[in-house]
């Protein structure tokens, strides 16, 4: 094969590769975007330039609540179509969603306030479109949780979001005590009717001073900042004018080191106080070492501290 037959194959190749490209790219652009719209969480003035963009070109806004989506549209000036899709009948919204998709159109899902799918609809339809392979695109924005963690003055660099808790105080004291040693700075959201009883769990289950935030009706009027031990805290939803009003996000501040139980140790102990009260220390050590896969050393040294802590009860 000569130089000139070469050349005209790669030629053939590469016109092969961009027309199968052209094709490809044909078909991607044939079905829609599902846009996850962040909106404000109070201040309309927080909406970003895309997602005004956004909202006005799509050729449907799939809305938690379609009048309260309808107000925020009108202040804008956007006029568009509305959908409802909350947790009710997003089930039964998601085929329709997805042939919208399917058929070219391009969707936008909002929430009332704040980032979709974070403690609100939507997860059923994005991870719908994510099997079906249509594309999906964030407009990223407002969140009360980001917010709240920015000015709470509490550890930023590892957070835990655990949104709202139960409803029933058996179930939530049960939650907050799982979630009690953890060294996260942790996140909730709370209505105003219940803020009070979750507070007072909160101290009783992680403790009065624990260092904490209350966040009421950020960015809006009369956004408030409570901040102080989760017992000040407890006492200004209770008893200061206007604290009954508004929804709520609380930042509270991780277990500190000295708090937090080792499980490793906790089972060491439980196992070592149990032998103590047949045997003595060396043989408890050693069988406690054993049954846990502990070193001997180890488990000697914690015998001798839980022996002479007793006094003589062992």
């Amino acid at each position: 094969m000569d130089l000139l037959q070469c050349v005209s194959l790669l030629f053939i190749f590469a016109n092969r590769r961009a027309v199968f490209a052209a094709a490809i790219q044909e078909i991607e652009m044939a079905t829609g975007t599902l846009f996850v719209v962040a909106t404000p969480i109070g201040n309309v003035d927080d909406i970003s330039l895309r997602a005004q963009k956004v909202l006005a070109a799509v050729a449907v806004i799939a809305a938690e609540d379609t009048r309260h989506t309808g107000v925020l549209l009108k202040r804008l000036g956007i006029s568009n179509r509305l959908v409802s899709v909350h947790e009710h009948n997003e089930a039964q919204r998601v085929p329709e969603m997805l042939a919208m998709l399917e058929s070219g159109q391009d969707v936008a899902l909002v929430s009332d306030a704040g980032t979709p799918l974070v403690s609100d609809p939507g997860f059923r339809l994005v991870a719908a479109a994510a099997a079906a392979g249509l594309r999906i695109s964030p407009v990223p924005g407002c969140s009360a949780v980001l917010a709240a963690l920015a000015v709470a003055g509490l550890p930023t660099d590892r957070f835990h979001f655990e949104g709202f808790l139960p409803a029933t105080r058996e179930r939530r004291r049960r939650r907050l005590q799982e979630l009690g040693d953890r060294p996260e700075t942790l996140v909730f959201f709370e209505s105003v009717h219940r803020v009070g009883e979750s507070l007072a769990d909160m101290v009783a289950s992680l403790g009065a001073e624990r260092q904490a935030m209350a966040a009421r009706e950020l960015t809006k009027l009369h956004e408030t900042l409570y901040r102080g031990t989760l017992a000040d805290l407890l006492q200004a939803v209770t008893t200061v004018a206007g604290a009954d009003k508004g929804e709520y996000t609380l930042v509270v501040a991780g277990a500190a080191a000295a708090s937090r139980v080792d499980p490793v140790r906790a089972e060491l102990d439980r196992t070592l106080q149990v032998l103590l009260g047949y045997m003595g220390v060396r043989q408890a050590a050693d069988a406690a070492a054993k049954l846990l896969g502990q070193r001997k050393n180890e488990a000697y040294r914690r015998a001798l501290e839980l022996r002479e802590s007793s006094d003589g009860n062992y």
